[in-house]
C-alpha cells in the first residue's frame, strides 16, 4: 500500500500544487494522501470528485499531526537534500510505504524519522515532479487502471477522447 504525506498545506499558496500532488499520487497507485497544515474543504472536495469520476479508491484525509503516521511504515522522504533516489530503489517496496511530500519548510524532525531522505535531483523542483519521477520507478512504469470511473480516456495523438 502506498499513500503519499503532503506537509504545510496553505490554502491561498498551495491550492494547485498540493491538488497536482494528489492526483500524480492517485494516478500512479497511491491509495491515500494526507496533509497537515490548513484544512480544506476545497480541497477535499476537487480531491475527491476526480476520484469518483476517474475511478479507483482513493482517500483524502486532513491531520494535525503527522509523526503517528510514520510508525510501522517504511517513510520516504523526498527532498532536494536527499540522497539519489537510484541508490535506494532496490531497498524500497510498495507495501506499507509512506512518501512525505514538503511543502512550507520542513521540520527536522521528519528528516530524523523518515526511513529514507532522497532526492530525484539536488536541485531546486517542483515537488509534484520529485513525486511523479519517484513513484514512476517505484511502480516500475505500470500505471493501475481505473476500470469503474465514469470517465475513461482513450489515448490519442490529437484531440481528446473519451469511452
Amino acid at each position: 500500500m502506498i499513500e503519499v504525506l503532503r506537509l504545510g498545506h496553505r490554502i491561498v499558496r498551495d491550492k494547485r500544487i498540493s491538488t497536482h500532488v494528489a492526483l500524480v499520487a492517485r494516478s500512479m497507485g497511491a491509495s491515500k494522501i494526507y496533509y497537515t497544515g490548513q484544512k480544506d474543504k476545497s480541497y477535499e472536495e476537487s480531491v475527491n470528485r476526480i476520484s469518483k469520476e476517474f475511478g479507483g479508491k482513493f482517500e483524502i484525509e486532513h491531520i494535525k499531526k503527522f509523526e503517528n503516521l510514520f510508525k510501522e511504515k517504511t517513510v520516504v522522504h523526498l527532498t532536494m537534500y536527499g540522497e539519489d533516489f537510484r541508490k535506494v530503489m532496490n531497498k524500497i517496496t510498495s507495501e506499507n510505504l509512506l512518501i512525505v511530500v514538503g511543502g512550507e519548510k520542513v521540520l527536522w524532525e521528519v528528516y530524523e524519522m523518515a526511513s529514507y531522505n532522497v532526492g530525484v535531483t539536488n536541485q531546486p523542483h517542483s515537488e509534484v515532479a520529485a513525486l511523479g519521477i519517484f513513484m514512476d520507478h517505484l511502480v516500475n512504469s505500470e500505471y493501475p487502471s481505473f476500470e469503474d470511473g465514469k470517465v475513461r480516456i482513450k489515448p490519442s495523438s490529437k484531440g481528446k477522447e473519451f469511452y
